[in-house]
């Protein structure tokens, strides 16, 4: 059989692009290395609790027209995000809120908080910050810098703080009141019973392919579709002609634990940089578990080789100017359509990769800009 498209990658923006093509009438074939749909939001049943295997995904949006549209493919519960920062046994709130400041300086109104950093600020002598540490003191004093930022951000990057760039941390929450929704979205929540029946329903009777390497079977699967819709790397499509793009990637360890609550809170950070991982998901309170065991997972950020799993893109100079010639040598190629956060080398959170294939599908799809 023909398709239309061969759909490369079988996680969130694949699924949508399938969806999309199918209710404008073509064929789709999905394809997937793997052994499950999904992509990095798969989820997998233990114990009776979803489990993230790729790490812990939150959906929060403020565009109302995203959240309809996950909506039609499942139910999501009133899950907000509120991680707690452990430092060295000293338990504080993120994002850096008045429970934050009354834990760490003994102020309990927004005036005094204020206060506090603005003389911190001062003290630290930082006009225009030209690095991610520079950055940091600037919005919340050296204090809270030591202790909630350096550690976890050195070990999340594997680079100093003074050679990181002030961008990365310019979104850092800093509250004068004591709000612990961490993302502020309008819409935000879990999808009840797990990403992967979400991106089942999202695909619907769509045709995938798993254990399938679209770069081992590269000439037969490209003969199968007129168009290809391709979420894998976009260097890893090119042979890595220029070179490699870099990544930061993440290893897991989950376990099984015979307790009905390990920690208390979906999410827990370790902001010291003694402690090996950067954080503790325990994934039943993503949907209010009760069941009588629980599932945790370590998260230990790692430096990206070839065959790790690429998760996220190191957007420096270096990666950028590599990433303009393979986008040059994309755009030489009208039968494919790169897509998601490998295709673009872009780190999206869900809402935006929605988006961004919506917006894809448009211009595809229905000829509009």
């Amino acid at each position: 059989m023909k398709y239309d498209y061969l759909i490369v990658g079988a996680g969130l923006s694949g699924a949508v692009f399938a969806h999309e093509a199918k209710k404008a009438g073509k064929t789709c074939l999905v394809i997937d290395k793997r052994d499950h749909i999904g992509g990095n939001i798969y989820t997998k049943e233990t114990e009776g609790i979803n489990v993230h295997m790729y790490g812990a995904h939150i959906f929060h949006t403020n565009d109302q027209n995203v959240w309809e549209y996950v909506n039609q493919f499942a139910h999501f519960n009133r899950f907000t995000n509120s991680p707690v920062a452990n430092y060295h046994g000293e338990l504080y709130s993120l994002p850096f809120n008045m429970y934050t400041f009354n834990r760490m300086w003994g102020v309990t109104t927004p005036a005094e908080a204020a206060a506090e950093i603005e003389r911190q600020r001062k003290e630290s002598g930082i006009t225009e910050p030209k690095n991610l540490e520079e950055q940091a003191i600037s919005l919340v004093g050296r204090d809270i810098y030591e202790k909630l930022v350096k550690g976890y951000t050195e070990k999340q990057w594997g680079r100093p703080c003074t050679q990181l760039p002030s961008f990365i941390i310019k979104r850092l929450p800093v509250r004068l009141k004591f709000d612990n929704n961490y993302f502020n979205a309008l819409y935000q929540g879990i999808p009840c019973g797990g990403y992967t029946k979400m991106i089942e329903n999202i695909l619907g009777d769509t045709e995938v392919r798993l254990n399938t390497d679209y770069m081992k079977n590269r000439d037969e699967l490209r003969a199968l579709a007129d168009k290809v819709f391709y979420t894998g790397p976009i260097d890893a499509w090119f042979d890595y002609e220029c070179g490699y793009l870099e990544y930061r990637s993440v290893r897991f360890e989950t376990e099984v634990l015979d307790m009905p609550d390990y920690q208390g809170n979906a999410v827990i950070n370790y902001t010291d940089r003694e402690t090996p991982y950067t954080r503790i998901i325990e994934h039943k309170h993503f949907e209010f578990g009760t069941q009588p065991k629980t599932v945790i997972s370590k998260e230990y950020s790692a430096e990206w080789k070839p065959g790790d799993e690429p998760f996220y893109p190191i957007n420096d100079e270096k990666n950028t100017q590599l990433l303009r010639k393979y986008q040059e040598m994309a755009e030489q190629l009208p039968d494919v359509i790169f897509g998601g956060r490998l295709g673009e080398y872009r780190y999206y959170d869900m809402d935006q990769a929605v988006a961004r294939t919506l917006e894809i599908c448009q211009k595809e799809l229905n000829g509009q800009d």
